[in-house]
């Protein structure tokens, strides 16, 4: 089953999920190594090469991953009516810190003018340059990435609650298609 029901997940919200979670696991990992190599360093212009092509393809994805949520059924929650409140806020809160991850990592790669070569596949033009972005954009990409990481472990402490003290579906259902509550 491809498509969400109104009671579980269907397989491409399955695997867009895992996906982008492997994909922000990676990113932080990377960007978290990235921070200590200098300038001379033989990995620093390739581990830089790849997280700005890598977080080109994260955003694809993302985009996909949001337009698959509008035009499909959502299931609908399984804890009471403040927790499925609170879950849909911090869904909400998860895409709009990935979007802006992804802008700000966008405009410290751009800063200089200078396009995002994606794996050698194609390029993604730099479209604003101002003095001093980079700096800025970098601050605010690392609190975001903290912030990112913080709301991702409430998630995940979420969905294991779910699964181990109220023993419902809720993480069942994003591991397997089909499942119902």
């Amino acid at each position: 089953m491809l498509k969400n029901t109104s009671s579980g997940y269907g397989l491409l919200a399955i695997v867009l999920h895992w996906l982008m979670a492997l994909a922000i696991f990676g990113m932080f990992g990377l960007g978290l190594y990235m921070v200590t190599l200098n300038f001379y360093h033989p990995w620093y212009h390739s581990a830089l090469e790849a997280h700005k092509s890598a977080g080109v393809l994260v955003a694809l994805v993302l985009v996909i991953r949001f337009g698959w949520r509008q035009i499909n059924t959502s299931p609908a929650g399984l804890g009471n009516r403040t927790e499925n409140m609170v879950a849909h806020l911090v869904h909400m809160l998860l895409y709009v810190l990935m979007a802006a991850m992804i802008v700000s990592g966008y405009l410290i790669s751009t800063a200089d003018g200078r396009a995002i070569e994606v794996f050698g596949w194609f390029d993604v033009p730099s479209l604003l340059i101002r003095e001093g972005m980079e700096e800025v954009a970098g601050e605010v990409h690392e609190w975001l990435a903290w912030s990112l990481m913080g709301l991702v472990a409430l998630h995940a402490a979420a969905a294991l609650k779910h699964h181990v003290l109220v023993k419902d579906n809720t993480l069942r259902r994003m591991l397997r298609p089909g499942v119902q509550d």
